[in-house]
Protein backbone atom coordinates (compact mmCIF):
# COMPACT_ATOMS: atom_id res chain seq x y z
CA UNK A 1 0.00 0.00 0.00
CA UNK A 2 2.72 2.46 1.02
CA UNK A 3 4.77 1.48 -2.03
CA UNK A 4 1.78 2.22 -4.28
CA UNK A 5 1.22 5.57 -2.63
CA UNK A 6 4.92 6.41 -2.95
CA UNK A 7 4.95 5.46 -6.62
CA UNK A 8 1.85 7.46 -7.52
CA UNK A 9 3.05 10.45 -5.51
CA UNK A 10 6.41 10.45 -7.30
CA UNK A 11 4.57 10.15 -10.62
CA UNK A 12 2.29 13.08 -9.74
CA UNK A 13 5.15 15.39 -8.78
CA UNK A 14 7.22 14.29 -11.78
CA UNK A 15 4.35 15.17 -14.12
CA UNK A 16 3.82 18.47 -12.31
CA UNK A 17 7.52 19.43 -12.57
CA UNK A 18 7.69 18.36 -16.23
CA UNK A 19 4.71 20.56 -17.14
CA UNK A 20 6.14 23.44 -15.10
CA UNK A 21 9.49 23.20 -16.90
CA UNK A 22 7.58 23.39 -20.21
CA UNK A 23 6.30 26.83 -19.06
CA UNK A 24 2.77 25.58 -18.46
CA UNK A 25 1.09 27.87 -15.86
CA UNK A 26 1.35 26.64 -12.26
CA UNK A 27 -2.40 26.14 -11.81
CA UNK A 28 -2.74 24.19 -15.06
CA UNK A 29 0.34 22.07 -14.28
CA UNK A 30 -0.92 21.19 -10.80
CA UNK A 31 -4.50 20.54 -11.88
CA UNK A 32 -3.52 18.45 -14.91
CA UNK A 33 -1.04 16.31 -12.97
CA UNK A 34 -3.47 15.61 -10.10
CA UNK A 35 -6.43 14.99 -12.45
CA UNK A 36 -4.41 12.52 -14.53
CA UNK A 37 -3.34 10.51 -11.45
CA UNK A 38 -6.86 10.46 -9.96
CA UNK A 39 -8.51 9.53 -13.25
CA UNK A 40 -6.01 6.77 -14.03
CA UNK A 41 -6.53 5.41 -10.53
CA UNK A 42 -10.13 4.66 -11.47
CA UNK A 43 -11.75 6.00 -8.28
CA UNK A 44 -12.79 9.41 -9.61
CA UNK A 45 -14.54 10.35 -12.84
CA UNK A 46 -13.78 13.63 -14.60
CA UNK A 47 -17.25 14.84 -13.58
CA UNK A 48 -16.47 14.26 -9.89
CA UNK A 49 -13.13 16.05 -10.19
CA UNK A 50 -14.64 19.10 -11.88
CA UNK A 51 -17.43 19.14 -9.30
CA UNK A 52 -14.85 19.24 -6.48
CA UNK A 53 -12.97 22.07 -8.24
CA UNK A 54 -16.08 24.25 -8.36
CA UNK A 55 -17.05 23.30 -4.80
CA UNK A 56 -13.66 24.60 -3.61
CA UNK A 57 -14.53 28.06 -4.90
CA UNK A 58 -17.82 28.26 -2.96
CA UNK A 59 -16.24 28.80 0.47
CA UNK A 60 -17.69 32.11 1.80
CA UNK A 61 -14.32 33.41 3.14
CA UNK A 62 -12.97 33.36 -0.42
CA UNK A 63 -15.26 36.30 -1.21
CA UNK A 64 -12.92 38.48 0.85
CA UNK A 65 -10.06 38.00 -1.62
CA UNK A 66 -11.60 39.66 -4.71
CA UNK A 67 -13.07 42.42 -2.53
CA UNK A 68 -9.73 43.35 -0.97
CA UNK A 69 -8.03 43.17 -4.39
CA UNK A 70 -10.64 45.56 -5.87
CA UNK A 71 -10.20 47.93 -2.90
CA UNK A 72 -6.44 47.94 -3.49
CA UNK A 73 -6.81 48.70 -7.20
CA UNK A 74 -9.31 51.48 -6.47
CA UNK A 75 -6.99 52.93 -3.82
CA UNK A 76 -4.15 53.02 -6.31
CA UNK A 77 -6.15 54.62 -9.14
CA UNK A 78 -8.52 56.81 -7.12
CA UNK A 79 -5.98 59.07 -5.43
CA UNK A 80 -6.06 57.46 -1.96
CA UNK A 81 -2.46 56.20 -2.18
CA UNK A 82 -1.22 59.48 -3.66
CA UNK A 83 -2.68 61.69 -0.92
CA UNK A 84 -1.48 59.37 1.85
CA UNK A 85 2.06 59.60 0.46
CA UNK A 86 1.82 63.39 0.10
CA UNK A 87 0.84 63.71 3.76
CA UNK A 88 3.67 61.46 4.91
CA UNK A 89 6.19 63.39 2.80
CA UNK A 90 4.98 66.70 4.21
CA UNK A 91 5.68 65.55 7.77
CA UNK A 92 8.86 63.47 7.51
CA UNK A 93 10.16 63.81 3.94
CA UNK A 94 12.84 66.32 5.00
CA UNK A 95 14.39 64.10 7.69
CA UNK A 96 17.44 61.88 7.05
CA UNK A 97 16.05 58.87 5.24
CA UNK A 98 12.69 60.60 5.07
CA UNK A 99 11.75 59.38 1.60
CA UNK A 100 12.67 55.77 2.40
CA UNK A 101 10.69 56.01 5.65
CA UNK A 102 7.72 57.40 3.71
CA UNK A 103 8.01 54.48 1.29
CA UNK A 104 7.87 51.87 4.05
CA UNK A 105 5.06 53.59 5.95
CA UNK A 106 3.05 53.97 2.75
CA UNK A 107 3.57 50.26 2.00
CA UNK A 108 2.37 49.36 5.52
CA UNK A 109 -0.77 51.50 5.17
CA UNK A 110 -1.54 50.21 1.68
CA UNK A 111 -0.97 46.65 2.92
CA UNK A 112 -3.70 47.21 5.51
CA UNK A 113 -6.15 47.67 2.63
CA UNK A 114 -5.11 45.60 -0.37
CA UNK A 115 -3.82 42.32 1.13
CA UNK A 116 -1.62 41.91 -1.96
CA UNK A 117 2.15 42.18 -2.18
CA UNK A 118 2.56 42.98 -5.92
CA UNK A 119 -0.30 45.51 -5.73
CA UNK A 120 1.42 47.26 -2.81
CA UNK A 121 4.77 47.41 -4.63
CA UNK A 122 3.13 48.70 -7.81
CA UNK A 123 0.97 51.37 -6.15
CA UNK A 124 3.66 52.81 -3.87
CA UNK A 125 6.56 52.31 -6.27
CA UNK A 126 4.87 54.28 -9.05
CA UNK A 127 4.97 57.37 -6.84
CA UNK A 128 7.98 56.83 -4.59
CA UNK A 129 10.56 55.45 -7.05
CA UNK A 130 10.82 58.72 -9.04
CA UNK A 131 10.80 60.69 -5.76
CA UNK A 132 13.65 58.64 -4.25
CA UNK A 133 15.74 58.93 -7.43
CA UNK A 134 15.16 62.68 -7.45
CA UNK A 135 16.20 62.77 -3.78
CA UNK A 136 19.58 61.28 -4.63
CA UNK A 137 19.05 57.65 -3.57
CA UNK A 138 20.89 55.01 -5.62
CA UNK A 139 18.48 53.37 -8.05
CA UNK A 140 19.47 49.87 -6.95
CA UNK A 141 18.69 50.65 -3.29
CA UNK A 142 15.39 52.37 -4.14
CA UNK A 143 14.23 49.38 -6.20
CA UNK A 144 15.20 46.93 -3.46
CA UNK A 145 13.42 48.97 -0.77
CA UNK A 146 10.18 49.18 -2.77
CA UNK A 147 10.22 45.45 -3.60
CA UNK A 148 10.86 44.55 0.06
CA UNK A 149 8.36 47.08 1.41
CA UNK A 150 5.74 45.67 -0.92
CA UNK A 151 5.99 42.28 0.78
CA UNK A 152 4.22 43.78 3.81
CA UNK A 153 1.05 43.40 1.73
CA UNK A 154 0.71 39.73 2.64
CA UNK A 155 1.69 39.99 6.32
CA UNK A 156 -0.11 43.07 7.65
CA UNK A 157 -3.83 42.17 7.67
CA UNK A 158 -5.95 41.85 5.69
CA UNK A 159 -3.82 39.33 3.81
CA UNK A 160 -4.80 37.11 0.88
CA UNK A 161 -2.22 34.53 2.00
CA UNK A 162 -3.63 34.38 5.54
CA UNK A 163 -7.15 33.97 4.15
CA UNK A 164 -6.00 30.98 2.07
CA UNK A 165 -4.15 29.57 5.10
CA UNK A 166 -7.25 29.97 7.30
CA UNK A 167 -9.49 28.17 4.81
CA UNK A 168 -7.00 25.32 4.31
CA UNK A 169 -6.16 24.85 8.00
CA UNK A 170 -9.75 25.56 9.16
CA UNK A 171 -8.44 28.29 11.45
CA UNK A 172 -10.26 31.53 12.30
CA UNK A 173 -9.31 34.17 9.74
CA UNK A 174 -10.03 36.87 12.32
CA UNK A 175 -7.48 35.31 14.68
CA UNK A 176 -4.94 35.02 11.87
CA UNK A 177 -5.40 38.70 11.03
CA UNK A 178 -4.82 39.58 14.69
CA UNK A 179 -1.76 37.34 14.75
CA UNK A 180 -0.33 39.11 11.71
CA UNK A 181 -0.76 42.67 12.99
CA UNK A 182 2.08 42.87 15.53
CA UNK A 183 4.60 40.88 13.39
CA UNK A 184 3.71 43.06 10.39
CA UNK A 185 4.32 46.25 12.35
CA UNK A 186 7.49 44.74 13.84
CA UNK A 187 8.90 43.93 10.38
CA UNK A 188 7.93 47.39 9.12
CA UNK A 189 9.75 48.86 12.14
CA UNK A 190 12.91 46.87 11.38
CA UNK A 191 12.82 48.05 7.76
CA UNK A 192 12.38 51.64 9.00
CA UNK A 193 15.41 51.36 11.30
CA UNK A 194 17.55 49.94 8.50
CA UNK A 195 16.41 52.71 6.13
CA UNK A 196 17.28 55.48 8.59
CA UNK A 197 20.64 53.87 9.37
CA UNK A 198 21.47 53.58 5.66
CA UNK A 199 20.42 57.18 4.95
CA UNK A 200 22.45 58.64 7.83
CA UNK A 201 25.49 56.60 6.85
CA UNK A 202 25.33 57.86 3.25
CA UNK A 203 23.83 61.30 3.81
CA UNK A 204 20.62 60.68 1.88
CA UNK A 205 17.13 62.04 2.24
CA UNK A 206 17.40 65.58 3.57
CA UNK A 207 14.95 67.32 1.29
CA UNK A 208 13.05 70.59 1.56
CA UNK A 209 11.00 70.99 4.73
CA UNK A 210 7.26 71.56 4.27
CA UNK A 211 5.55 74.51 5.96
CA UNK A 212 2.96 73.94 8.67
CA UNK A 213 0.26 75.11 6.27
CA UNK A 214 1.38 72.54 3.68
CA UNK A 215 1.38 69.83 6.33
CA UNK A 216 -2.11 70.78 7.46
CA UNK A 217 -3.50 70.81 3.92
CA UNK A 218 -1.86 67.47 3.05
CA UNK A 219 -3.12 65.87 6.28
CA UNK A 220 -6.70 67.03 5.81
CA UNK A 221 -6.65 65.75 2.23
CA UNK A 222 -5.36 62.34 3.36
CA UNK A 223 -7.86 61.80 6.21
CA UNK A 224 -10.60 60.03 4.13
CA UNK A 225 -8.09 57.52 2.78
CA UNK A 226 -6.19 57.13 6.04
CA UNK A 227 -9.44 56.18 7.81
CA UNK A 228 -9.88 53.09 5.61
CA UNK A 229 -7.34 50.78 7.37
CA UNK A 230 -8.78 51.83 10.72
CA UNK A 231 -12.29 51.12 9.42
CA UNK A 232 -11.35 47.66 8.07
CA UNK A 233 -9.28 46.36 10.98
CA UNK A 234 -11.34 48.07 13.68
CA UNK A 235 -14.60 46.60 12.42
CA UNK A 236 -13.07 43.11 12.23
CA UNK A 237 -11.33 43.16 15.62
CA UNK A 238 -14.36 44.64 17.38
CA UNK A 239 -16.49 41.78 16.06
CA UNK A 240 -18.92 44.09 14.25
CA UNK A 241 -18.33 42.40 10.89
CA UNK A 242 -16.55 39.35 9.51
CA UNK A 243 -13.41 39.74 7.34
CA UNK A 244 -15.53 39.02 4.25
CA UNK A 245 -18.09 41.69 5.15
CA UNK A 246 -15.30 44.18 5.93
CA UNK A 247 -13.76 43.48 2.52
CA UNK A 248 -17.00 44.24 0.69
CA UNK A 249 -17.58 47.39 2.75
CA UNK A 250 -14.04 48.56 1.96
CA UNK A 251 -14.84 48.44 -1.77
CA UNK A 252 -17.88 50.71 -1.38
CA UNK A 253 -15.99 53.06 0.94
CA UNK A 254 -13.02 53.32 -1.47
CA UNK A 255 -15.37 53.91 -4.40
CA UNK A 256 -17.16 56.69 -2.51
CA UNK A 257 -13.92 58.41 -1.49
CA UNK A 258 -12.32 58.09 -4.94
CA UNK A 259 -15.38 59.31 -6.90
CA UNK A 260 -17.11 61.84 -4.65
CA UNK A 261 -14.36 63.19 -2.34
CA UNK A 262 -11.11 63.03 -4.31
CA UNK A 263 -12.95 63.03 -7.67
CA UNK A 264 -10.00 61.28 -9.32
CA UNK A 265 -11.83 58.12 -10.35
CA UNK A 266 -14.33 58.45 -13.19
CA UNK A 267 -16.87 55.94 -14.39
CA UNK A 268 -14.78 55.46 -17.54
CA UNK A 269 -11.87 54.27 -15.35
CA UNK A 270 -13.86 51.38 -13.89
CA UNK A 271 -13.27 49.24 -16.97
CA UNK A 272 -9.50 49.31 -16.37
CA UNK A 273 -10.03 48.77 -12.64
CA UNK A 274 -12.05 45.62 -13.19
CA UNK A 275 -9.65 44.39 -15.87
CA UNK A 276 -6.77 44.64 -13.37
CA UNK A 277 -8.95 42.92 -10.78
CA UNK A 278 -9.95 40.05 -13.09
CA UNK A 279 -6.33 39.46 -14.15
CA UNK A 280 -5.28 39.10 -10.51
CA UNK A 281 -8.20 37.18 -9.06
CA UNK A 282 -8.61 34.70 -11.92
CA UNK A 283 -5.05 33.49 -11.33
CA UNK A 284 -5.71 33.04 -7.60
CA UNK A 285 -8.99 31.21 -8.10
CA UNK A 286 -7.55 28.92 -10.77
CA UNK A 287 -4.76 27.92 -8.38
CA UNK A 288 -7.33 27.25 -5.62
CA UNK A 289 -9.40 25.02 -7.92
CA UNK A 290 -6.32 23.10 -9.06
CA UNK A 291 -5.11 22.71 -5.47
CA UNK A 292 -8.46 21.13 -4.56
CA UNK A 293 -7.75 18.34 -7.04
CA UNK A 294 -4.30 17.94 -5.49
CA UNK A 295 -5.85 17.85 -2.00
CA UNK A 296 -8.31 15.22 -3.22
CA UNK A 297 -5.40 12.98 -4.15
CA UNK A 298 -3.65 13.62 -0.81
CA UNK A 299 -6.81 12.70 1.11
CA UNK A 300 -7.54 9.62 -0.99
CA UNK A 301 -3.96 8.35 -0.62
CA UNK A 302 -4.10 9.04 3.16
CA UNK A 303 -0.80 10.91 2.93
CA UNK A 304 -1.47 13.04 6.06
CA UNK A 305 -1.91 9.84 8.11
CA UNK A 306 1.28 8.32 6.67
CA UNK A 307 3.21 11.53 7.32
CA UNK A 308 1.86 11.70 10.87
CA UNK A 309 3.07 8.16 11.55
CA UNK A 310 6.48 9.03 10.13
CA UNK A 311 6.72 12.09 12.35
CA UNK A 312 5.96 10.06 15.46
CA UNK A 313 8.68 7.57 14.51
CA UNK A 314 11.26 10.22 13.55
CA UNK A 315 10.84 12.07 16.87
CA UNK A 316 11.43 15.53 15.37
CA UNK A 317 11.54 18.56 17.64
CA UNK A 318 9.68 21.82 17.02
CA UNK A 319 12.72 23.83 16.03
CA UNK A 320 14.06 21.12 13.71
CA UNK A 321 10.67 20.91 12.01
CA UNK A 322 10.52 24.70 11.66
CA UNK A 323 13.97 24.73 10.03
CA UNK A 324 13.14 21.93 7.59
CA UNK A 325 9.74 23.41 6.70
CA UNK A 326 11.14 26.89 6.15
CA UNK A 327 14.01 25.62 4.06
CA UNK A 328 11.44 23.84 1.90
CA UNK A 329 9.30 27.01 1.67
CA UNK A 330 12.34 29.07 0.71
CA UNK A 331 13.36 26.68 -2.07
CA UNK A 332 9.80 26.42 -3.38
CA UNK A 333 9.49 30.20 -3.19
CA UNK A 334 12.14 30.60 -5.86
CA UNK A 335 9.79 29.16 -8.48
CA UNK A 336 6.25 29.25 -7.00
CA UNK A 337 4.12 32.05 -5.55
CA UNK A 338 2.56 32.19 -2.08
CA UNK A 339 -0.95 30.88 -2.83
CA UNK A 340 0.41 27.82 -4.66
CA UNK A 341 2.93 26.97 -1.92
CA UNK A 342 0.30 27.29 0.81
CA UNK A 343 -2.25 25.11 -0.96
CA UNK A 344 0.29 22.44 -1.95
CA UNK A 345 2.22 22.06 1.31
CA UNK A 346 -0.16 22.92 4.14
CA UNK A 347 -2.45 19.84 3.88
CA UNK A 348 0.67 17.65 4.18
CA UNK A 349 2.24 19.64 7.03
CA UNK A 350 -0.86 19.99 9.21
CA UNK A 351 -0.49 16.55 10.89
CA UNK A 352 3.11 17.43 11.81
CA UNK A 353 2.12 20.86 13.14
CA UNK A 354 -0.59 19.34 15.34
CA UNK A 355 1.58 16.44 16.51
CA UNK A 356 4.38 18.81 17.57
CA UNK A 357 1.82 21.08 19.29
CA UNK A 358 2.84 24.14 17.26
CA UNK A 359 0.27 26.91 17.34
CA UNK A 360 -1.40 27.27 13.94
CA UNK A 361 -1.29 31.06 14.19
CA UNK A 362 2.44 31.15 14.94
CA UNK A 363 3.15 28.77 12.07
CA UNK A 364 0.97 30.89 9.76
CA UNK A 365 3.00 34.02 10.51
CA UNK A 366 6.37 32.30 10.08
CA UNK A 367 5.15 30.72 6.85
CA UNK A 368 3.83 34.06 5.60
CA UNK A 369 7.19 35.77 6.18
CA UNK A 370 8.72 32.99 4.09
CA UNK A 371 6.09 33.70 1.44
CA UNK A 372 7.20 37.34 1.58
CA UNK A 373 10.69 36.12 0.73
CA UNK A 374 9.18 34.24 -2.21
CA UNK A 375 8.01 37.60 -3.57
CA UNK A 376 11.57 38.94 -3.76
CA UNK A 377 13.67 35.88 -4.61
CA UNK A 378 14.55 35.06 -8.23
CA UNK A 379 13.74 33.68 -10.70
CA UNK A 380 9.97 34.25 -10.32
CA UNK A 381 9.58 36.71 -7.40
CA UNK A 382 6.53 38.73 -8.44
CA UNK A 383 7.69 41.96 -6.76
CA UNK A 384 10.98 41.78 -8.63
CA UNK A 385 9.15 41.81 -11.97
CA UNK A 386 6.80 44.60 -10.84
CA UNK A 387 9.69 46.88 -9.82
CA UNK A 388 11.86 45.91 -12.79
CA UNK A 389 9.09 46.79 -15.22
CA UNK A 390 8.30 50.02 -13.38
CA UNK A 391 11.94 51.17 -13.23
CA UNK A 392 12.72 49.93 -16.75
CA UNK A 393 15.75 48.19 -15.32
CA UNK A 394 17.19 44.70 -15.68
CA UNK A 395 15.93 42.09 -13.22
CA UNK A 396 19.49 41.44 -12.05
CA UNK A 397 19.79 45.02 -10.76
CA UNK A 398 16.58 44.68 -8.71
CA UNK A 399 17.85 41.39 -7.25
CA UNK A 400 21.14 43.03 -6.18
CA UNK A 401 19.17 45.82 -4.51
CA UNK A 402 16.92 43.46 -2.58
CA UNK A 403 19.64 41.12 -1.17
CA UNK A 404 20.21 43.14 2.08
CA UNK A 405 16.46 43.10 2.75
CA UNK A 406 16.31 39.33 2.21
CA UNK A 407 18.91 38.93 4.97
CA UNK A 408 16.92 41.21 7.29
CA UNK A 409 13.69 39.30 6.66
CA UNK A 410 15.33 35.91 7.27
CA UNK A 411 16.58 37.20 10.64
CA UNK A 412 13.08 38.46 11.52
CA UNK A 413 11.56 35.12 10.47
CA UNK A 414 13.93 33.24 12.81
CA UNK A 415 12.92 35.62 15.61
CA UNK A 416 9.23 34.79 15.00
CA UNK A 417 10.13 31.08 15.20
CA UNK A 418 11.82 31.30 18.60
CA UNK A 419 9.54 34.00 20.07
CA UNK A 420 5.90 32.92 19.49
CA UNK A 421 4.42 35.69 21.67
CA UNK A 422 5.01 38.23 18.89
CA UNK A 423 2.30 36.54 16.84
CA UNK A 424 0.18 35.14 19.67
CA UNK A 425 -0.07 38.11 22.03
CA UNK A 426 -2.92 40.00 20.33
CA UNK A 427 -5.09 36.89 19.60
CA UNK A 428 -4.57 35.76 23.20
CA UNK A 429 -5.53 39.12 24.70
CA UNK A 430 -8.48 39.92 22.41
CA UNK A 431 -9.91 36.47 21.73
CA UNK A 432 -8.44 34.23 24.41
CA UNK A 433 -6.58 32.09 21.87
Amino acid sequence: MEMTVLTTTILLFSLFVALFLLNVPIAVSLGTAATAILFLGGKFSLYMIVQRMFAALLAPPLLAIPAFVVAGVLMSRGGVAKYLINALRAWIGHLPGGLSVVTILACAIFAAISGSSPATAAAIGAIMLPAMLEGGYPKRYAMGLIAAGGTLGILIPPSVTLIIYGITAEESIGKLFMGGLLPGLFLAGILLISAVFYAKKNGFGQGEKATWEERWQASVKAIPGAFLPVFILGSIYSGVVTPTEAAVLSVFYTLFVSIFIYKELHWSDLRQVFRDFVNTISMVYLVIAAAMVFSLYITDAQIPNLVGEWIKGANLGKFTFFLVANLMFFVMGTFLEAVSITLITLPILLPMIRHLDIDLIQFAIVMTVNMELAMITPPVGLNLFVVSNMAKERLEEVVKGVVPFIIIMIAVMILFMVWPDISLYIPRVLMGN
